[in-house]
């Protein structure tokens, strides 16, 4: 996927309507300003970002000892939230809701949208949760690019192998390449959305984290998290019978608690994120150096090799090419680095 170019006249579209979307935001918050003054909002309590949905949001709070939601709508400010963020808001006299802070990120997911701009998608995150499956075909250069985007967050990524009784128990192309990954120590969790088949080992890598569901579309994402959450309805999404890919299904990144969760006086379970289905994850953003240190096993080789500008090609003394000929780098994952760095490039 490259980066969309504008025209001048689509250019000058995008800002007339951002500045038309600005102007009513402006004067939206002048009313709230004024609601405020007047007393009409409750007191400020504290809450999570449950969804979001353009100009207003759904947070999460407590309240007694059960977990509640909100429709609020955002402060002009507070442009940027997303699902995840701990946020202040305040519940106005007739029902509606107004957010009026942002709490501090440990973290954020981000993707590029149409146009090459990197949007957050998720915040306050614990792990990112690459959900793969038979069917669509698994690639390992997506997989990279997830677990490059994942290392160069700092956010701590486990496989996901949803229809895992699909599979045969022993041997298969699919089995061998997530072997690759398990050397590399990354978890590798096998699990199956039409049974009980590994979701007593999935349920305990969510517990006591925030975890996010990515993959492409179809692997089966919603359909696991709809096995997590039974009074959750989630939509399930079918694969397209021609091309055998996903359709999308989720549209908004949302936050599901596990059953028996809470907050303040009772253990929580864990939190889930399902977000968009996305079939490739751009990484424009990254210089070439960056790039190499998202692939895990290249680091004991970076900066060791004979020139300070190599590119990792063809030039001699290269410490990465290098440990690919003696085995300490699969030749695949060199190959998919390579493949991810002439996309930065052409982009």
């Amino acid at each position: 996927m490259s980066r969309r170019k504008l025209t001048r006249q689509q250019r000058w579209r995008v800002e007339k309507i951002q500045a038309e979307r600005a102007e009513r935001a402006s004067k939206k918050d002048e009313r709230d300003g004024e609601r405020l003054d007047a007393g009409e909002y409750s007191a400020e309590r504290p809450g999570r970002v449950a969804a979001h949905f353009g100009r207003s949001l759904e947070v999460e709070f407590v309240e007694g000892d059960s977990i509640s939601r909100h429709r609020c709508h955002l402060r002009a400010n507070l442009e940027g939230l997303v699902t995840g963020d701990a946020v202040i808001w305040r519940e106005a006299s007739d029902g509606s809701g107004v957010v009026v802070a942002r709490g501090e990120r440990t973290s954020v997911l981000e993707r590029p949208d149409l146009h090459g701009q990197l949007r957050p998608v998720a915040a306050n995150i614990d792990q990112i949760l690459i959900v793969v499956a038979t069917e669509p075909e698994p690639h390992p250069n997506l997989i990279d690019r997830y677990l490059v985007a994942a290392e160069n967050t700092g956010i701590p990524p486990a496989l996901i192998l949803n229809k895992s009784d699909l599979l045969p128990a022993e041997g298969g192309p699919l089995r061998t390449m997530l072997a690759r990954y398990l050397e590399l120590g990354y978890p590798l969790i096998e699990a199956s959305a039409r049974g009980d088949n590994g979701l007593d080992a999935l349920h305990a890598q969510l517990t006591d984290r925030t975890s996010v569901f990515v993959g492409q579309s179809g692997v089966g994402k919603s359909s696991l998290i709809d096995k997590l959450l039974p009074e959750e309805t989630l939509r399930i999404g079918a694969l397209s019978a021609d091309t055998r890919k996903g359709k999308h299904t989720t549209t908004t990144a949302r936050l599901y608690p596990l059953p028996e969760g809470g907050i303040a006086g009772r253990p929580r379970e864990g939190d889930l994120i399902d977000s968009p289905g996305i079939r490739e994850f751009g990484l424009w953003h990254l210089d070439e150096r960056e790039l190499a240190d998202g692939f895990i096993e290249f680091r004991p080789f970076l900066g060791h090799c004979r020139f300070r500008d190599c590119r990792h090609r063809q030039e001699p003394g290269c410490a990465l090419l290098e440990a690919v000929e003696r085995g300490e780098i699969h030749p695949e994952r060199f190959a998919s680095f390579q493949r991810i760095r002439d996309d930065i490039t052409a982009s």
